[in-house]
């Protein structure tokens, strides 16, 4: 079988983070909603098989070791090679490096700077970004953000320009 085979099933594991954020009032007071991502599939017409498991709801901030050990027991469980992982963005780093030890699959984790639900936001972008990764990189752990693929052991959240970058 080939890395671009039509056929591939893709595993998508949600976790939460803003990507399926909900606000609900001008205090940025929000919750992490149910996940937004078959809708945005939908939308966006997407034909590749797919099957999303929504794992946690989230913020990346409040993820620790156990839902880290909760997200790789699915990876490793489930016979799906190619894995996207929808994740907050102030871990994100953490959890790929984290997952870092699976080389026989190819993960691809992502996430938004601005929740799904918003008229402008990066969410579908990274997530079509991180479909057409998983199906064309070779094994190992990476991160779709921003307009480009980082292997998971040299990137970090640049907190301050709101962005990832290579270490």
């Amino acid at each position: 079988m080939t890395l671009l085979d039509p056929t591939r099933e893709i595993l998508i594991i949600t976790t939460g983070g803003t990507i399926d954020k909900v606000y609900f009032d001008d205090k940025s007071d929000y919750q992490v909603g149910r996940t937004i991502i078959g809708r945005l599939l939908e939308e966006a017409q997407v034909t590749h098989p797919n099957r999303i498991i929504e794992a946690l709801q989230k913020d990346s901030l409040h993820l620790n070791e156990k839902d880290r050990e909760t997200i790789k027991n699915i990876v490793l469980r489930e016979p799906n090679g190619q894995v996207v992982i929808t994740h907050g963005t102030d871990t994100m780093a953490d959890t790929a490096r984290y997952l870092s030890d699976i080389t026989e699959k190819t993960i691809v984790l992502t996430g938004a700077l601005s929740p799904a639900r918003f008229a402008m936001t990066d969410a579908m972008f990274n997530i079509g970004m991180a479909i057409a990764a998983a199906q064309s990189l070779e094994p190992g752990v990476y991160i779709a953000m921003n307009g480009t693929v980082f292997p998971a052991k040299s990137v970090f959240k640049n907190r301050e320009m709101n962005r990832f970058e290579r270490k």
